[in-house]
């Protein structure tokens, strides 16, 4: 049947002033143009139509319903879906990519309305992200190497709503060096309170993503990481942050003496020390306490023995203590997630700040460079 133009203007006329008005219009245009997909899919394919399938549209600020053809053999497959899919998937990735960027759900929902002509709540923003969010958790439940010869430890702390209270919440990066010297974040945790036991299933898990072997540990001075460590990763080195010691011993004294302890424990502590052994070092350590400990008696539980993993470092090549005496590394990593979250004040929940600092750890391009003083260590053979 052939219409004349005028007849096919009286359609469209009467479409767009009924009920649905112009929606209407560009509803049956999109079915129509699917249902002519179909029919040609059928003649080509030897397939026979199967009645239809809801499938919901946004678009312009409305929402269409829309009868998707199906055919027996379930080949068929408009073109027009795989347009409107892809619509989808960059609308989702905008959001996941101003949300990472420091944008609040309220923020991102603004953009959207400006761009896309409809209105997004806090929640329907939130429903956007959960692509995001199952990106990053897979990327941070993937498959690890056998071996790391360094695995690198630190928190950051953000103000996390958990029920009705907000606190101030630990949120661990675990850092792990290849063997081709490039490096990679392992995992992002949260422990609302700290435990050996935390450690043990996080140690755990690397070893269920493949992790077989750690040849050295740089964390600060977390309690009892070292029994953990020997169960776990027996033939592990634990090197504790020695930046943390200095931190908290500077914290015990008064301000006329710190120069000096400062400067005592530079001495011990320098990293381009020749012809020094751990014990050594360690050595020297609890002289130094001693000796500052009459002023001040509170220094005396530095003399234990757990210390003396703070100058595990001296057991390695001096060129590149430098860089496994202290968690620097992360630092910068660090700084990167306070930006995108500092924007925020208190995060919602701790899967929300997962979400961010596990996208930052993934697109963190710096780690993918390797690193050159490590050419000669015997970690790395």
């Amino acid at each position: 049947m052939e219409f004349t133009c005028e007849q096919i203007s009286e359609i469209i006329s009467e479409i767009t002033n009924g009920e649905l008005g112009l929606q209407g219009l560009v509803k049956q245009g999109l079915e129509s143009l699917m249902l002519s997909e179909r029919a040609l899919h059928n003649e080509t394919r030897g397939d026979v139509s199967n009645g239809f399938r809801g499938r919901r549209v946004c678009h312009g600020g409305k929402v269409f319903e829309l009868r998707v053809p199906r055919s027996r053999n379930n080949h068929f497959y408009p073109m027009l879906l795989g347009v409107l899919k892809d619509q989808e998937e960059e609308a989702q990735k905008l959001a996941s990519s101003l949300y990472c960027s420091g944008l609040t759900t309220e923020q991102v929902g603004k953009i959207y309305e400006q761009f896309y002509g409809k209105h997004y709540s806090k929640s329907q923003v939130s429903r956007l992200l959960n692509t995001a969010r199952e990106d990053v958790n897979a990327w941070l439940g993937r498959e690890l190497d056998h071996r790391y010869p360094i695995i690198y430890i630190d928190a950051t702390y953000v103000l996390t709503r958990r029920d009705d209270s907000v606190s101030n919440e630990a949120y661990y990066t675990v850092l792990g060096v290849k063997e081709d010297r490039t490096r990679e974040v392992l995992a992002v945790v949260n422990f609302p309170t700290e435990s050996a036991t935390n450690w043990k299933d996080v140690f755990e898990d690397l070893k269920e993503r493949g992790v077989g072997v750690i040849d050295l540990l740089v964390c600060d001075g977390l309690p009892g990481i070292e029994n953990v460590l020997a169960e776990t990763f027996p033939k592990a080195d634990l090197q504790l942050c020695t930046v943390h010691l200095k931190r908290n011993i500077a914290g015990k004294v008064k301000p006329r003496d710190k120069k000096q302890v400062m400067e005592e424990l530079k001495q011990i502590c320098t990293p381009d020390q020749w012809e020094i052994s751990p014990e050594q070092a360690f050595q020297k350590f609890k002289e130094f306490i001693a000796r500052w400990q009459k002023s001040y008696p509170v220094l005396k539980r530095y003399c234990h023995d757990r210390y003396r993993f703070y100058f595990t470092y001296f057991k390695y090549e001096r060129e590149i203590r430098g860089m496994i005496y202290t968690t620097n590394w992360i630092e910068r990593l660090n700084r990167d997630y306070k930006r995108v979250i500092n924007m925020r004040g208190a995060m919602p929940n701790p899967q929300a700040v997962i979400l961010l600092m596990g996208t930052v750890a993934q697109n963190a391009d710096i780690y993918k460079y390797p690193i050159y003083n490590f050419l000669e260590s015997r970690l790395f053979y």
